[in-house]
């Protein structure tokens, strides 16, 4: 059975740190290409960060390049996402998306709330 469940998030004030975790099960995750999506209310998901399969390529979106930092575990079929110098515009439903050809898996979610 294919699961992606993301965990790590929470309240956390301006200027703080969250470290967001997405682990897979039911398929080979070291062959998909591992991406974090974010959905604030009333917005259009957008992609955040994305990795290779491999590790050996990043991409972030141009609002958080310099404060979040995406990585992966292949041994423990796990993405991350460290997010750092948190605003109150990052708060949002994210999500991790497994990517290999015509194969997309998608997670569940994970609240990130930054307010003081």
């Amino acid at each position: 059975q294919v699961q992606l469940v993301e965990s790590g998030g929470g309240l956390v004030q301006p200027g703080g740190s969250l470290k967001l975790s997405c682990t897979a099960a039911g398929f080979t995750f070291s062959m998909y290409v591992m991406t974090w999506y974010r959905q604030a209310p009333g917005l259009a998901r957008e992609l955040v960060a994305g990795i290779s399969n491999t590790g050996g390529s990043t991409n972030y979106t141009d609002s958080v390049k310099g404060r979040f930092t995406i990585s992966r575990d292949n041994a423990k079929n796990t993405v991350y996402l460290q997010m750092n110098s948190l605003k109150p515009e990052d708060t949002a439903m994210y999500y991790c998306k497994a990517t290999y050809g015509p194969s997309r898996y998608w997670g569940q979610g994970t609240q990130v709330t930054v307010s003081s």
